[in-house]
């Protein structure tokens, strides 16, 4: 790694907006340290990258492995600061909030929530928290979600965990004021990725003899047309890029499809409002 690069680590880079987020970074000369679980995709990476970045295995579920991957980056950075950790893993299970299994709750909130924990944790001392290491101090940027500020039934799960990094967020920005460390959040809205395909594909008809059986049907198919109507996974990337580099980043980034109806709307009109709206779409009214 040349010394004169930013590095950057991204997390959950094997695909989606992960691996456009690193893409793009590459593609504007800076070096990244892209985090996947599978061999099979870190080689795909690093015949990607080349020169300019390498795959490191860690599952964010795994403290001791999200260590060991920020003393690898460590010694490549030298006494260098990492320029800025992007949070991206997730994962998205949909299910009704009183009968979904315990497990997948958990899982959920451990890797979307707990996950952006651990890898703070363990990068903030390359981003500037240890004073030994020289350079301009890095960010910490979050990916969220519209899901973050705003509640879809049948997504509890991945609803409260990112309300949760809005809130972590928040909090650790103001903290680390003291050592001179940003934290941004980037939240989409819909985006051309599988995400909800491959959590309704894990969960299969589970639910289909319960009385929620045919809402989540219709909000399993809005989903997934939303998610094909949505943004381009490079769109989200250029917004990360930016907010990664500019002088003065805002706090939050929202780029959301058709943002007046995905956004302002439904943060503007009564919750009762959108209650009844999102009732009649889904037949949950009785």
């Amino acid at each position: 790694m040349r010394k004169d690069l930013k590095a950057f680590v991204v997390t959950g880079a094997s695909s989606g907006i992960g691996r456009a987020i690193a893409d793009r970074l590459v593609a504007q000369g800076h070096y990244v340290f892209a985090s996947v679980r599978k061999p099979a995709d870190a080689q795909v990476l690093n015949a990607a990258f080349g020169a300019n970045g390498q795959a490191v295995l860690f599952d964010v579920s795994d403290m001791a492995a999200i260590e060991a991957a920020a003393k690898q980056v460590g010694e490549v950075l030298g006494t260098k600061t990492l320029s800025g950790l992007v949070n991206n893993a997730g994962i998205a299970l949909p299910g009704p909030a009183l009968l979904q299994p315990m497990a997948e709750i958990e899982q959920v909130m451990n890797i979307n929530f707990m996950g952006v924990v651990r890898c703070c944790r363990a990068f903030a001392p390359l981003l500037g928290a240890d004073p030994a290491r020289t350079g301009p101090k890095g960010r910490i940027l979050n990916i969220t979600s519209v899901s973050g500020k705003f509640g879809y039934p049948f997504t509890a799960a991945y609803v409260a965990a990112k309300h949760a990094v809005e809130g972590f967020s928040d909090s650790l920005r103001r903290e680390l004021l003291l050592v001179g460390i940003d934290v941004i959040v980037v939240g989409p809205g819909a985006v051309k990725t599988p995400i909800w395909e491959k959590g309704a594909e894990a969960g299969g008809r589970r639910y289909a003899e319960t009385i929620w059986g045919k809402p989540l049907e219709r909000l399993t198919k809005s989903l997934a047309a939303m998610d094909e109507e949505g943004l381009e996974a490079e769109i989200v990337a250029d917004v990360v890029e930016k907010a990664l580099t500019i002088p003065h980043p805002k706090t939050r980034y929202a780029p959301v499809p058709n943002k007046l109806v995905n956004w302002w709307l439904a943060r503007l009109l009564p919750a009762r409002i959108i209650d009844r709206i999102i009732g009649k779409n889904l037949s949950l009214l009785p």
